[in-house]
This record gives C-alpha cells, structure tokens and sequence, in this order.
C-alpha cells in the first residue's frame, strides 16, 4: 500500500489540532500523576513541530504497527487519499518512547510510506 510520491507537505498540518492536547492528557493520565500530566502537555504545546520517520517513531514506542485495515488507521488513510491533511503526532521522551496523541496517524503514514517524516512535538517527561 505504499505510496512513495507523497511528501510530508501532503499529508501534514503545521501544527496540531487543538484537540489533540486533551486528549494526550487522557493518555498519559493512566501513566503518570497529575502534576507530570500538567508539565508534559505544557511542555507539547511551547515544543516547536519537528520531523521524525514513521518507522523511527514505531521502533521507538515499541508499539505494534495496526493493521490499514483497522478502523482508525484506515480512517486516516482515507482522508489522506481524499486530500484531507493529519495533524502532528505528540510524543513524550522515554523508554520506551510514549505516543501521546496520534499512535493511528503514525499507523496509517506507515502503511502509506514508512519512510516519509512525520512531523511531531517531542518532549521530555
């Protein structure tokens, strides 16, 4: 399913959507206290968007890559090949390293190139 033409300016937004500091904050509240909670997402929203390679990010996490047939990725898929542009992906520093906000985003730019940077915020905890 790779799709090697498309480049970063194709699928990415500059920043992230507002929406999606809420809800790193839901996450990382099952891994850390309130208050470590409050430093990262802070820390997310002043961190400048850097780029950072699909497979560098899976590796990193340690996560497992979804299938592009699960219902999020194939989402993102989707709006990607309808024009539509993904927001950056927020991750905190740590080992392994935690996807705060965008674990599906990072799925579905795997399945489309595993090569292609993601632009993210990366913060140390």
């Amino acid at each position: 399913m790779s799709t090697p033409d498309l480049s970063a300016a194709d699928l990415w937004l500059p920043d992230p959507e507002e929406h999606d500091f809420p809800a790193a904050a839901d996450y990382l509240d099952l891994l850390v206290d309130a208050e470590q909670v409050e430093r990262a997402v802070t820390a997310l929203r002043q961190a400048g968007t850097i780029a950072k390679k699909a497979k560098d990010i899976m590796r990193a996490s340690q996560l497992p890559l979804l299938p592009a047939d699960n219902i999020h990725v194939k989402h993102n898929i989707h709006k990607v090949r309808d024009g539509k542009k993904l927001s950056p992906v927020l991750l905190v520093r740590g080992q392994p390293l935690i996807i705060a906000d965008g674990y599906h985003r990072v799925c579905a730019a795997y399945h489309l190139t595993e090569d292609l940077d993601i632009p993210c915020r990366l913060v140390s905890p």
